[in-house]
């Protein structure tokens, strides 16, 4: 019981501590670049995290049986490019195509699923090969040109992804339902924990208020300039889908069961072949969200699109408290380590940082999120 509480205030804390890290990370972009906290800007911002985040939930599923994708960054730009090319190139409407990309997605995912399943070769070795393979196969589709999202700049399904802004009141009250759906989901965690043992109230609350504050800020914010753009809107629905997958079915259990002990699943019934393949079709799912939007962000599909995302991806699921070694990890965890990636991200760029010292600082986090998990994996 003293164990299970200390775990669950380690976790709360960790929780306090990233949004301490963000409260740091604001303060100095804030000072070194006032336009940090512009309504502009953090509208931009949300766009940003929002692409992060959505491809980082799609790794959570993944990283917790065990399992990594290096193949979404490539798959990004894939779906993205082949969306674009039937859209400028072919005249297909933007939602065929749209739907054309995500089942290519589907399937190629499905299929290294499967295979990583059936061969039992390492997640690593056959997600390198799709980087490079989906890489390959992208660049021959847009023939290493630039491929606008929509012909002559008339508007589609595609391009309003990133155009289109929910006005500020409409905006306010889905800020409001939103914090009341976060209320209602700790209160249920909280009366959860206490049948399991003694709980500490003060540090449940914090985890609730901190995150309320910070949603009705950053809706405020956005609300003095467009409204929120619809990026923020499908995030809402990947992320609450996610949390109730996770937390509300067998299969969430089962990725967790999978990722502490495997053998132990399998031993308990539990399909682990099935589960990891089907993991990896989600995957493949939330990789094509995140091609369209990124790909109406950009405004065309070029070359560079999806570059190094999934290692955004990554540092985003460690920073949020993933395990590496699969197990352990949370929706809400990975949703903050994207808003830091995020916020070291346009803060760099509002500072006109050389290129190479942002992927300087890139690997530095990846790295330091390694480190950390290590050291977690030894507290616990």
């Amino acid at each position: 019981m003293t164990s299970r509480l200390a775990f669950q205030d380690r976790t709360s804390l960790a929780m306090l501590a990233l949004l301490a890290v963000l409260l740091l990370l604001g303060t100095v972009f804030s000072i070194a670049a006032p336009q940090f906290l512009s309504a502009r800007n953090l509208s931009m911002l949300l766009i940003e995290f929002s692409m992060t985040s959505v491809l980082a939930l799609g790794m959570l599923l993944l990283i917790l049986p065990g399992h990594i994708d290096l193949s979404a960054g490539s798959g990004v730009g894939l779906t993205g490019g082949i969306t674009a090319v039937l859209i400028m190139h072919h005249q297909v409407p933007a939602p065929l195509a749209m739907l054309v990309a995500l089942a290519v997605a589907l399937l190629v995912w499905r299929g290294m699923g499967h295979i990583i399943v059936s061969q039992s070769i390492p997640a690593f070795i056959i997600t390198l090969g799709g980087l490079l393979t989906c890489k390959g196969v992208f660049w021959l589709i847009i023939q290493n040109t630039t491929v606008p999202v929509s012909p002559g700049g008339a508007p589609n399904l595609l391009a309003i992804l990133t155009t289109y802004y929910l006005p500020p009141r409409p905006s306010y009250v889905l800020a409001g339902l939103t914090i009341l759906v976060l209320a209602l989901l700790r209160w249920r965690s909280y009366q959860q924990q206490k049948l399991r043992g003694p709980v500490d109230k003060e540090l449940q609350l914090l985890s609730f208020l901190v995150p309320a504050q910070v949603i009705a800020l950053v809706v405020l914010c956005c609300g003095q300039f467009r409204g929120l753009p619809l990026p923020s809107l499908i995030l809402l629905v990947v992320a609450l889908f996610v949390h109730v997958l996770l937390t509300h079915t067998r299969f969430g259990r089962a990725l967790y069961a999978i990722g502490s002990n495997e053998e132990a699943a399998f031993l308990s019934g539990i399909p682990v072949g099935k589960t990891v393949v089907a993991a990896y079709t989600l995957m493949g799912a939330l990789v094509a969200v995140t091609g369209f939007m990124q790909t109406a962000y950009a405004g065309a599909s070029t070359t560079t699109v999806g570059d190094l995302m999934e290692l955004d991806a990554v540092a985003a699921c460690v920073i949020g408290g993933a395990s590496l070694r699969g197990g352990r990890g949370s929706a809400l965890g990975v949703l903050l380590g994207s808003l830091v990636m995020a916020c070291l991200l346009s803060g760099m760029s509002l500072l006109a940082v050389p290129p190479e010292a942002r992927f300087i600082a890139r690997g530095v986090v990846l790295a330091l999120s390694a480190w950390l998990d290590v050291r977690l994996s030894k507290l616990s």
